[in-house]
């Protein structure tokens, strides 16, 4: 099948060519979905590729190596099928016998196709920076298009435009966060999937279906149920982050900056680590703090506002704290006095009244503000909930809450480019 020069060299290029040349592939693309056997003419869709797998498996003895991993595994398999047709497979392939102490005529031999094989190996990295650039190509579409309509799954509201305004809505206003903007891709079918969730009843966090929307909405709500599952691989594809690195998932690229390499048998001296400052901003204003104690007197003199009095008086356990400093952020980002619930036109008259009215220690009823919404942070990286401690000394030394942890933020300028943090300090 392959088309060979006169001198017998292929004329086609077998190190994964992304256009055919004119002499051609050995093996002519069936299509992008359809998966190929390495050595029959067996095949199967894409969707069905445990069944191929196991074709491979049980009648030529040939397993793939991580094969979740591939990122393009019908073009994998079909550069396979064609360097077969050319050499042995043993010559690709580790060679595993089985019942090797037996006799001869009850061993079996396997075949295992991975990236130990420097071929496939660079395959395999082709496949990954092919598909990468594709991934970075949408979502740069995705970021320039203005075209974007839709209407909030959790109200009314019509968001026209780019597709941050809605996703940041839905943070802001539904505590319902599926991650930054920059951080997604194919944005439309990942709305699409969580809307026909919505529509079939089922909760978007443990997937229970209920007999109608006001009971799937309460149940969304006591349970704290706002956010989607992250067992969920359904969502993968919908976040940039899983395709960034060949063979890693996303939770072992996000591991992978907390790993120290072990050396020798050595105890490791700490003696002179010092952590990275920790910058939080205030309640009230653009101010930022690289201590906690810098911070809360910031606000006491500049603002006379108190937490830790209000903590005191109010005897707040720590769940308390996070749901009250959450409730103030929403409440000064809306313009709307905590106190008294009035709300004004900018963030500079509601400070005015808050110093003129005196109300800047006036707290509202506490079943206003102790809400489950309120577990979820206001803004993603508010460093200010870190902090937060179930008591001042902690003589215990023992932890009975675990913290909110937030990003560092130690760069403000960079914070106002990229976080959601920035609608708390665009006001200055």
């Amino acid at each position: 099948f392959l088309s060979i020069a006169c001198d017998g060299t292929i004329l086609e290029a077998l190190c994964f060519p992304e256009q055919q040349a004119d002499g051609g592939l050995g093996v002519q693309s069936p299509g992008p979905e359809l998966l190929v056997c390495l050595f029959c003419s067996e095949s199967a869709p894409l969707p069905q590729k445990d069944s191929l797998l196991k074709h491979l498996l049980l009648e030529h003895k040939l397993v793939i190596a991580d094969v979740r991993l591939i990122a393009n595994l019908p073009k994998y398999m079909l550069y396979w099928k064609g360097r077969f047709l050319e050499q042995p497979v043993a010559d690709f392939c580790s060679v595993i016998k089985t019942n090797s102490a037996g006799p001869a005529d009850k061993q079996e031999e396997y075949f295992l196709l991975c990236d130990v094989l420097p071929e496939d190996r660079t395959l395999r990295e082709k496949l990954q920076q092919k598909r990468l650039e594709e991934v970075l190509e949408q979502q740069q579409k995705e970021r320039n298009d203005c075209s974007f309509h839709r209407v909030c799954m959790f109200c009314s509201e019509e968001f026209s435009g780019n597709r941050s305004s809605l996703l940041n809505h839905m943070a802001r206003e539904h505590s319902f966060s599926i991650g930054l903007p920059d951080n997604i891709v194919f944005c439309s079918e990942f709305l699409d999937t969580l809307q026909n969730k919505l529509d079939n009843l089922q909760c978007l966090y443990c997937e229970k279906e209920f007999r109608d929307k006001t009971t799937l909405k309460d149940h969304m709500r006591k349970k704290a149920h706002r956010r989607i599952n992250a067992n969920n691989h359904q969502y993968d594809r919908f976040y940039v982050i899983n395709y960034l690195e060949l063979g890693k998932t996303w939770e072992e690229v996000q591991s992978e900056d907390d790993r120290e390499l072990v050396e020798d048998d050595e105890e490791d001296d700490w003696s002179d680590w010092q952590a990275n400052p920790v910058s939080a901003v205030c309640l009230f204003c653009d101010h930022q703090s690289e201590t906690m104690d810098e911070l809360y007197s910031h606000m006491k003199d500049a603002h006379t506002f108190d937490l830790h009095q209000l903590k005191t008086e109010l005897d707040l356990r720590f769940y308390q704290q996070v749901k009250l400093v959450n409730f103030i952020r929403r409440q000064i980002h809306q313009s709307r006095c905590y106190g008294c619930q009035q709300r004004f036109d900018s963030k500079a008259d509601l400070m005015q009244h808050l110093d003129r009215e005196a109300h800047v220690m006036k707290l509202p009823d506490t079943s206003t503000w102790d809400q489950p919404q309120y577990y979820f942070p206001t803004y993603e990286n508010d460093a200010l909930l870190c902090t937060l401690s179930e008591s001042d000394e902690d003589e215990s030394g023992e932890q009975t809450d675990f913290p909110v942890i937030a990003e560092d933020i130690s760069d403000l300028r960079a914070l106002k480019q990229s976080s959601v943090l920035n609608h708390l300090l665009k006001h200055s």
